[in-house]
């Protein structure tokens, strides 16, 4: 008898072990908040999850009515945030399954998304002048000409069309502004309240908004006014413009925007002059180097001594000293490689190179491109878990 109860005794306990186990699998997979991964948005509307330690899609989702372009995580990892070009809105997701949580409107074409530095409210840019439609691809082909008369259609992500005039003066490259720009409604900041998704102050901005920044405080959000050429300044908790800061003597087309880890300057790319620009804290230009075409999204390494800059047209990672703005190394890439990201451990950047429909990962030591993640499709953003310096994340 005794025999009997010990043998039914284990196996409870082999039933109530394997239960707890299988659980704790479960819960693992599908309930705790994912570490040490990347999330991507293609443009086709799906959303990608990289376990950044096998370097593998992990997840992918295509909710209906979705085509994001700029995203961003909150601090605790639970939620990432999307925003919907097609759909005039954000949309969150719980990240331990990528379910979508809720949509908050925006108004039309939304592109950035950006935390503040407490981390409780989102920050989105939307411009209702823009159409949002998929850039072309001119470093494959050419456009067609126009008939006589007629003006190119416009896209906000037309990128790809506008001329690339890497390293000349502005004088030269004025031609390359739209006519149209001025007469665009203006673009607008929208601001959410994390957790419960809740709206608040809407702030007006110029035209064609591009990437923002906080001041180290968190008191002031920095825009870049691509068509207005010039930096906005607001009170991030009003959304009052506080000044503008005409950049055009020094390049055109400013498109994103980083403050040093080391709180001792900022730094801007100015697209279409090909132009990095420093600027101390007070947001007084003090240097200006030449790029190669295209620049678009930098960041700084988490040491705060390089620049990353993705020069999309020239299809190079560029890094420069960011004391002297001295070129160090460049690193071919893909096309269209938009925005990057570092790992959190700092050994690894990924950039997500649209017209390449990949993901390229750049050493960012030894300066070479070290593989690829394949299958994605037209890649927009990238930003990890936990949050790394990037063009869409740190600091």
């Amino acid at each position: 008898m005794a025999n009997g109860k010990s043998i039914a005794v284990s196996v409870i306990l082999i039933v109530v072990i394997g239960a707890a186990i299988a659980g704790y699998v479960v819960w693992n997979k599908d309930y705790r908040v994912p570490t040490n991964v990347a999330y991507v948005t293609e443009e086709g509307g799906k959303i990608d999850q990289i376990d950044l330690a096998t370097m593998k899609v992990t997840r992918s989702i295509q909710p209906p009515d979705l085509a994001p372009r700029g995203l961003g995580v909150t601090y605790d990892g639970k939620y990432l945030i999307t925003a919907d070009k097609d759909t005039a809105d954000i949309a969150i997701f719980s990240t331990p399954q990528l379910n979508l949580v809720t949509r908050a409107k925006t108004g039309d074409n939304p592109e950035f998304i950006k935390l503040n530095p407490a981390g409780d409210r989102v920050f989105a840019t939307f411009e209702p002048g823009s159409s949002g439609g998929p850039p072309t691809d001119t470093a494959a082909a050419a456009p067609a000409p126009a008939a006589k008369g007629a003006k190119a259609a416009k896209g906000k992500d037309d990128d790809d069309n506008k001329s690339a005039k890497a390293g000349g003066p502005p004088a030269a490259a004025a031609g390359d502004d739209d006519d149209d720009d001025a007469n665009e409604p203006p673009a607008q900041i929208a601001t959410f309240s994390v957790g419960s998704w809740s709206p608040g102050p809407v702030s007006t901005a110029g035209q064609e908004t591009e990437g923002m920044e906080f001041s180290p405080d968190g008191k002031y959000l920095i825009v870049c006014n691509e068509a207005q050429n010039n930096l906005g300044v607001y009170d991030a908790a009003s959304g009052a413009l506080i000044r503008n800061i005409d950049l055009t003597s020094y390049g055109l087309r400013p498109r994103d925007i980083k403050v040093s880890p080391l709180h001792n300057e900022y730094t801007v790319t100015m697209e279409s002059s090909g132009t990095l620009l420093k600027l101390d804290m007070d947001l007084k230009p003090i240097k200006a180097v030449q790029t190669a075409a295209k620049p678009y999204g930098e960041s700084f390494d988490r040491a705060g001594k390089r620049v990353f800059v993705a020069a999309a047209m020239a299809r190079k990672l560029q890094v420069y000293d960011a004391d002297s703005l001295n070129l160090l190394a460049e690193v071919p890439v893909g096309a269209r490689c938009w925005h990057f990201t570092f790992t959190p451990d700092d050994s690894k950047i990924l950039m997500a190179c649209g017209r390449s429909n990949n993901i390229v990962i750049v050493d960012p030591s030894a300066y070479k491109q070290i593989g690829t993640i394949e299958g994605i499709t037209l890649p927009w953003g990238i930003v990890t878990y936990p949050r790394s310096f990037g063009s869409l994340g740190l600091p």
